[in-house]
C-alpha cells in the first residue's frame, strides 16, 4: 500500500438525501441514514421533505427535528416544503420555518402552477434561503419510467422525455431572475439543463445545481431489466452524460448530491416498469466520483473535494467544522449492497469495482 494514496479530505456534504422518517421508517430512519452517511464520508446532509407528515409547518417540522436530535450521528438539516403537503397549491410560512431548515423544496413533485412558483419565490427570497426545485412538467411524463431513448424503444418501455425536466428549469430560471430568489436545481440529468443553467449563471441569475454520481457513470445503454436502474430523473443518453461531465469540468454544476432514496427490497424487485423510483448512494458516492471522474483525469482530487464538500457547505450555509474523511485511493472493492449501513440495497453500482476505500470519518 503506497502511503501517498492515503488522503485526508474535509467531511463530505450531501444536500439531497431521503431519510424517510417520520412516516416511512420501514425504508430508512434518521439513525440508519445518518450511519450510512458517516460510513460514506459525509458529515452533513440535508433531508428532503417527502415525509408523513410533510414538514410544512413548525408543528410538523418539529417532529422531524426531535428525531434528528435524538438519533442522528452526523449533522442533519431538513428541508421544509414549498407548499402544503407538497401539493403545489398553498404556500407555507417561509419566515417561520426558515431558521430551522436548509431551504425549501417539494422534491418528488415539481410545482406545476407558474403563479404559485412565482409567489413562493417572492416569499422565500427575503429569507435568504434556497428554493431547491424538483423540475418536472407532469403533462410531459406520459406514464414514462425510464429515459425516452434507444433502450426504451428497443425493449418496449415507456420513456420520460428530456423536455419534462428542462422545460420547467427554463421557467424556474425566468422566475428566479424576476424575483431574485436563490434557486437550486435538483438532480439535473439532461444536456439542455446544463446549457440553460450555464447561460443563467453567466447572466448573473442566482441559480446553482447538482447532479448525482449515477448520471456521471452510466447512460441508458447500461440499463438492465432491474429496479436498481430506476430513479427519477432517469439515467439518460451518453450525450447527456457527457454534457453533465462537461458541466462539472467548467463549474456549471457546483455540487454532487446522491439523491439517496432507499426503498424496501419488495418495492425494488418489480423490474424497470413497476419498481419504485429511487436508489441508494451515500456509501458509494465518494468512490464512484473518484473512479469515474478523478482516476481517469477528468477532474482533480481538489475539484472533487470542492463539489462534494466545500461548495455544498458554501451554497447552503452549512456551518461548523466539517471534520475529515481518510481515504485510501489505491484500494478498490466490489460494491456489495449486503454490507451497507443503509436499509436500502438498490444501487446501479452493485458488482462494480470502485476505487477509494474509506478508512475512517471523523466529526
Amino acid at each position: 500500500m503506497e502511503e501517498n494514496h492515503i488522503k485526508e479530505l474535509p467531511g463530505l456534504a450531501d444536500v439531497h438525501v431521503h431519510f424517510r422518517e417520520p412516516g416511512f421508517s420501514y425504508k430508512e430512519t434518521i439513525r440508519t441514514g445518518s450511519e450510512a452517511a458517516l460510513a460514506g464520508g459525509f458529515t452533513a446532509v440535508c433531508t428532503m421533505p417527502n415525509l408523513k407528515p410533510a414538514p410544512d409547518s413548525m408543528e410538523h417540522l418539529q417532529e422531524q427535528l426531535d428525531i434528528i436530535r435524538r438519533d442522528a450521528v452526523i449533522k442533519v438539516i431538513p428541508y421544509a416544503t414549498i407548499t402544503r403537503q407538497r401539493l403545489g397549491t398553498e404556500l407555507v410560512d417561509y419566515q417561520a420555518l426558515a431558521p430551522y431548515v436548509a431551504g425549501f423544496s417539494d422534491d418528488g413533485s415539481g410545482v406545476q402552477d407558474e403563479e404559485v412558483m412565482r409567489a413562493a419565490m417572492k416569499g422565500i427570497a427575503p429569507t435568504g434561503k434556497i428554493l431547491a426545485a424538483h423540475c418536472e412538467v407532469n403533462a410531459l411524463l406520459k406514464k414514462g419510467y425510464i429515459h425516452d431513448g434507444e433502450y426504451a424503444r428497443r425493449h418496449g418501455h415507456r420513456g420520460i422525455c428530456s423536455e419534462s425536466e428542462w422545460r420547467e428549469i427554463e421557467r424556474n430560471i425566468r422566475l428566479a431572475a424576476e424575483t431574485g430568489c436563490r434557486l437550486h436545481i435538483c438532480h439535473i440529468s439532461t444536456a439542455e439543463s446544463v446549457k440553460l443553467i450555464r447561460d443563467a449563471q453567466r447572466a448573473g441569475i442566482p441559480v446553482t445545481c447538482e447532479t448525482a454520481p449515477h448520471y456521471l457513470a452510466f447512460c441508458d445503454e447500461d440499463l438492465q431489466e432491474e429496479g436498481r436502474f430506476k430513479m427519477n430523473p432517469p439515467i439518460r443518453s451518453a450525450r447527456d452524460r457527457d454534457a453533465l461531465i462537461e458541466g462539472i469540468v467548467d463549474g456549471t454544476i457546483e455540487c454532487i448530491a446522491t439523491d439517496h432514496a432507499p426503498h424496501s427490497a419488495e418495492e425494488k424487485a418489480k423490474g424497470l416498469e413497476k419498481s419504485a423510483m429511487g436508489v441508494v448512494g451515500l456509501e458509494t458516492a465518494l468512490a464512484a466520483v473518484y473512479t469515474y471522474m478523478v482516476k481517469p483525469g477528468i477532474i482533480s482530487l481538489e475539484k472533487m473535494t470542492d463539489i462534494m464538500s466545500r461548495n455544498p457547505r458554501r451554497i447552503f450555509g452549512i456551518e461548523g467544522d466539517p471534520g475529515k474523511v481518510t481515504v485510501d485511493f489505491s484500494q478498490s472493492y466490489m460494491v456489495d449492497p449486503s454490507t451497507f449501513k443503509t436499509m436500502g440495497r438498490s444501487t446501479p453500482f452493485e458488482g462494480v469495482e470502485l476505487y477509494g476505500k474509506i478508512l475512517r470519518t471523523e466529526i
